[in-house]
C-alpha cells in the first residue's frame, strides 16, 4: 500500500502530525493520503502520562478545542510541592521558592489516553486513515538508503516461529515520507539513531521510569483541580533519584505516581516496591485512604531534554516526539513539546510535498524549523534543569534549579552535562545496601501480579516472545554474579524471573512476556543492553482506561 505520509505512532506528537497535515492540505485544497498506524488495540490504549498538560499546542492546533468537545475538564486550581525527609515526614516547599516552570497556572489535569482518543477523532474527521492493532516491526530502505515506509507484523505465528491458522503477513507500507512518533524508545526510533548517527553530536539520552496508579477516592477527600509533587523518601534511601505526583481529576478521580530515575545505582533497588511504599507516607495515604485503586501501568520517559535531542531528520523521514526525546523536565511535562514537533513537522512535510518532492529527501529544513519554534527554546531554557538535581541532589541542585528558573529565566551562563549512560551506572549488588520492602497490605499497597491484571495486558500467549536476548547464557551469569539479576527488580511487572533446578543450580532467566506492559525499561536498563524490546504481534499489550 502507498501513501503520501506514514505516520507510525498514535500518541500525541503523531496524531499533532497527522491533524496539521490534513488542516494544510484542505487550507491549500490539495489531496493528500495520511496513514497512521497504532500497535495498541485502539487510539490511546498504550498511553500512560501524568498528566498535567499546558494547552499552548492544542491551542494552536484546535483553537475551538472546548467546542468540539476535548477532554481538558479539570483546570489546575493549586499546586503543592513537599520534601519527604522520611516514611512519616514531609516538608512543604513554599510556593515562590518552586521554580516556576513548575507552576501550573492554566494547565489541565487530564487522562493523556482520552485526549488522544479524542485526537485521533478528529484525525480522521479530517481524512486520516487510522490503522489500529498493527505494529511497525522493520523499516523499508530504498536503495539509496532513504527510509520508504515500513512493514507490519505478521500476525499468526506461534512460539517457535511456525504459521497457525489464520497466519496473515506483515503489509508493506510505503510511503513518501514517514513520521516515526512511537514514543520514548521506540524501537524503530533507536534503529534509525543509530543506523544514520542521528546522535553523534548529542549527548547520551537518559530516562526514568513512570508508575502510576488510577483512584476512585473518598468524596469527602477530593479537591478537583489539585496538583501535588514532590521528592525525597522513599528514593533518598537508596542515593536514587526522581520524584512523585498526584493529581486530582474529575468524577472523584485521583492518579498517584512515581518517576525514578534509571541512573540509579543500587542494584537491589525494585521499581514496583518503591512506588508502593510511597503510598504510605502520611502526606499520600491521607489522599487514597477509603478509596479503591482502579488500575495501574508504567512507562518509561525520555528526560535527556535539550542536550541530549538528537538531529530529528534523515533522508525520507522524520522523528518527533519523545522518539526523540522532546520532554520538558522542568515542567515534568510532554505532551505540549510532542505536539508541536509533530506540529512542525507537517508544515515542513507538506512544504516538500506540494513541489515536484516524491519524497526519499533529507529533510534537514525540519531541524532548523524545529529551532526556530518556541518548543525548542522552551528546552534551552531548561537544557540544565535534569543535570543539575542529577550532579548535586535535590538540596543543592533544586537551589541552582530555582535561581537558574525564577530570576534569570534559565539564562544562567554555565553548560551542565550528564554524560554517563543509564546503564551503566548500577553498582556491585555485593557492595550494594539490600532493600527489605513490607509486605503489600492490599489497602494501598498490592503486588505486582494484580497490579498487571489492572493494566488489562494481553498478549497471544502462543507467539514469538517480544522481548529478545542477544546472547542467551552470558547474561544470566554476569547479571547473577554482580548484580543480583536485576531484571527482576527494575521490570515494573513481573517478566523476569532466574529459575533454578531443585538442588539451586543452573540458573536460568524465564521471560514471562506476556506481564509486558511496554514500559521499555529492560531495553534501557539492562547493563549489558542485551535486552531488545521489539514489537508483538499488534493489538497486545496494556488497554489502559482513563489513563
Amino acid at each position: 500500500m502507498e501513501f503520501d505520509v506514514l505516520i507510525v505512532g498514535g500518541g500525541p506528537a503523531g496524531l499533532a502530525a497527522a491533524c496539521r497535515l490534513m488542516q494544510l492540505a484542505g487550507e491549500h485544497e490539495q489531496a493528500l493520503e495520511v496513514v497512521l498506524l497504532e500497535k495498541g488495540s485502539e487510539v490511546g490504549a498504550h498511553i500512560i502520562s501524568g498528566a498535567v498538560i499546558e494547552p499552548r499546542a492544542l491551542n494552536e492546533l484546535f483553537p475551538d478545542w472546548q467546542t468540539l468537545g476535548a477532554p481538558l475538564h479539570t483546570p489546575v486550581t493549586r499546586d503543592e510541592v513537599y520534601f519527604f525527609n522520611g516514611p512519616g515526614k514531609a516538608a512543604r516547599v513554599p510556593n515562590f521558592l518552586v521554580p516556576k516552570t513548575m507552576h501550573n497556572q492554566g494547565n489541565y489535569i487530564v487522562s493523556l489516553g482520552n485526549v488522544c482518543r479524542w485526537l485521533g477523532e478528529q484525525a480522521e474527521a479530517l481524512g486520516v486513515q487510522i490503522f489500529p492493532g498493527f505494529a511497525g516491526s522493520q523499516v523499508i530502505f530504498g536503495d539509496d538508503g532513504a527510509v520508504q515506509g515500513v512493514i507490519t507484523g505478521d500476525m499468526g505465528i506461534d512460539a517457535d516461529g511456525r504459521h497457525k491458522d489464520g497466519f496473515e503477513p506483515g503489509m508493506e507500507l510505503r510511503a513518501r515520507y514517514t513520521v516515526f512518533a512511537e514514543g520514548c524508545r521506540g524501537h524503530l526510533g533507536k534503529q534509525l539513531i543509530s543506523k544514520f548517527a542521528l546522535d553523534a553530536d548529542s549527548d547520551v539520552q537518559h530516562y526514568g521510569i513512570g508508575l502510576k496508579e488510577l483512584w476512585e477516592i473518598d468524596p469527602a477527600r477530593h479537591e478537583p483541580g489539585l496538583v501535588v509533587h514532590g521528592a525525597g523518601w522513599p528514593l533518598s534511601e537508596s542515593g536514587s533519584s526522581g520524584g512523585f505526583f498526584l493529581y486530582h481529576l474529575e468524577n472523584n478521580q485521583a492518579v498517584v505516581g512515581l518517576i525514578i530515575d534509571l541512573n540509579y545505582r543500587n542494584p537491589h533497588l525494585s521499581t514496583f516496591d518503591e512506588f508502593q511504599r510511597l503510598k504510605h507516607h502520611p502526606q499520600i495515604a491521607s489522599h487514597l485512604q477509603g478509596g479503591k485503586r482502579i488500575a495501574y501501568g508504567a512507562r518509561a520517559i525520555t528526560k535527556g531534554g535539550y542536550h541530549a535531542l538528537p538531529r530529528m531528520s534523515m533522508p525520507g523521514a522524520l522523528l518527533v516526539g519523545c522518539d526523540a526525546g522532546t520532554l520538558d523536565f522542568s515542567k515534568i511535562k510532554g505532551t505540549h513539546t510532542a505536539m508541536k514537533s509533530g506540529m512542525v513537522a507537517a508544515e515542513t512535510l507538506f512544504q516538500a510535498l506540494r513541489g515536484e518532492d516524491r519524497g526519499a529527501a533529507a529533510l534537514s529544513g525540519y531541524d532548523d524549523a524545529f529551532k526556530a519554534s518556541w518548543a525548542y527554546q522552551e528546552l534551552h531554557r531548561s537544557r540544565n534543569f535534569g543535570a543539575a538535581l542529577h550532579k548535586w541532589g535535590p538540596y543543592i541542585g533544586g537551589a541552582y534549579n530555582y535561581v537558574d528558573q525564577n530570576w534569570f529565566g534559565g539564562r544562567l551562563p554555565l553548560t551542565l552535562r550528564d554524560l554517563k549512560p543509564d546503564h551503566e551506572s548500577l553498582e556491585p549488588a555485593a557492595t550494594s545496601p539490600r532493600l527489605d520492602y513490607p509486605k503489600a497490605d492490599n489497602v494501598l499497597s498490592f503486588d505486582k501480579l494484580s497490579s498487571v491484571f489492572l493494566s488489562s495486558t494481553n498478549h497471544e500467549e502462543d507467539q514469538p516472545v517480544h522481548l529478545t536476548l542477544k546472547d542467551q547464557d552470558i547474561p544470566v551469569r554476569h547479571n547473577l554474579a554482580n548484580y543480583d539479576a536485576p531484571e527482576q527488580r527494575y521490570c515494573p511487572a513481573g517478566v523476569y524471573e532466574i529459575l533454578r533446578d531443585d538442588d539451586g543450580g543452573n540458573p536460568r532467566l524465564q521471560i514471562n512476556a506476556q506481564n509486558c506492559v511496554h514500559c521499555k525499561t529492560c531495553d534501557i536498563k539492562d547493563p549489558l543492553q542485551n535486552i531488545n524490546w521489539v514489537a508483538p504481534e499488534g493489538g497486545g499489550g496494556p488497554n489502559y482506561p482513563n489513563m
